[in-house]
């Protein structure tokens, strides 16, 4: 790791300047944290195929594996990537050095297992990874995060910084009581008011409903000034373990079935909504966020 103390030293140390086009400097990239209170909802399933469909929308995505301690977008896909975070954190590699395509030109910043957790690197790393981010950010339009599950310190350093928070649960009792954790402590401890919910692996749009209005019966009684909305929900498909097994994305392996069908209707409706009012929700306000807490 070089020596630096600024984050414009960094930039200057590292980066050579390069021409942005008026579109890109226009375009603030969108970032979205995919997380859950319980693992094995399906959430890093989730993420790689919206990725994948938001992709074939034309859109830049960028997929970041940020469960630093037991990475699994790349199992997933069934990459091998030489490089990863890890060789970024230690100053070895840069971002661009470490991305990784995937299926239809998916963008991947790929994990390792036995990473040192974000929170407990240097000032002096952060830095540097924040530099490493800006340059990036011209060249995407929406960055997913892939959270580990649970209420643990890196997943809420990333939850925290994401400009919009989608939280996935299943129609399983312990995976509502851990949705409503996780809401409960970024709520009342982080000040978070605002959450998207998925609902995996239900057999119905009605039995995706009944869950989520179980979720907001409970955090309306509990909780206060709080926002839960409806983002809809990724049907029961045996399609899904299928694509699974073969390390293949279901969006490109059955591209007509219903878990399918679904994944293209969420990323038509994320890439055509009206984007949330934030004051700098972009990549570079992402990492100067993590830089912070």
């Amino acid at each position: 790791m070089h020596q630096a103390h600024t984050l414009e030293k960094i930039m200057d140390q590292h980066h050579k300047p390069r021409r942005r086009s008026a579109q890109a400097a226009a375009t603030a990239p969108r970032v979205i944290c995919v997380t859950s209170g319980k693992g094995g909802v399906g959430k890093t399933n989730i993420v790689v195929n919206l990725a994948y469909s938001l992709t074939q929308l034309g859109k830049r995505v960028v997929v970041l594996d940020a469960d630093l301690n037991l990475a699994n977008v790349d199992v997933l896909l069934g990459l091998t990537p030489r490089y990863n975070l890890h060789h970024v954190f230690l100053g070895e590699k840069t971002l661009r050095e470490i991305l990784v395509k995937g299926p239809g030109g998916i963008s991947i910043l790929p994990a390792s297992s036995g990473i040192l957790e974000l929170a407990d690197l240097t000032e002096e790393q952060k830095l540097y990874f924040l530099a490493e981010m800006a340059e990036l950010g011209d060249e995407i339009d929406i960055l997913l995060i892939d959270t580990a599950a649970g209420i643990n310190r890196n997943v809420i350093y990333f939850t925290l910084a994401a400009e919009e928070r989608v939280i996935v649960l299943t129609p399983e009792p312990t995976s509502l009581t851990d949705a409503y954790a996780m809401v409960k402590v970024l709520s009342s401890r982080h000040d978070v008011k605002k959450f998207r919910i998925l609902v995996n692996s239900a057999h119905s749009e009605k039995e995706a409903l009944a869950v989520f209005r179980q979720l907001t019966l409970v955090a309306d009684r509990f909780l206060d000034t709080l926002s839960l909305d409806y983002l809809g929900y990724i049907p029961f498909d045996k399609k899904l373990p299928q694509s699974v097994r073969a390390q293949r994305l279901v969006t490109e392996l059955s591209p007509h079935c219903p878990a399918s069908a679904m994944f293209h209707k969420l990323a038509r409706f994320i890439a055509e909504e009206e984007r949330p009012v934030q004051s700098d929700g972009n990549i570079k306000f992402f990492w100067k966020r993590l830089l912070d807490l």
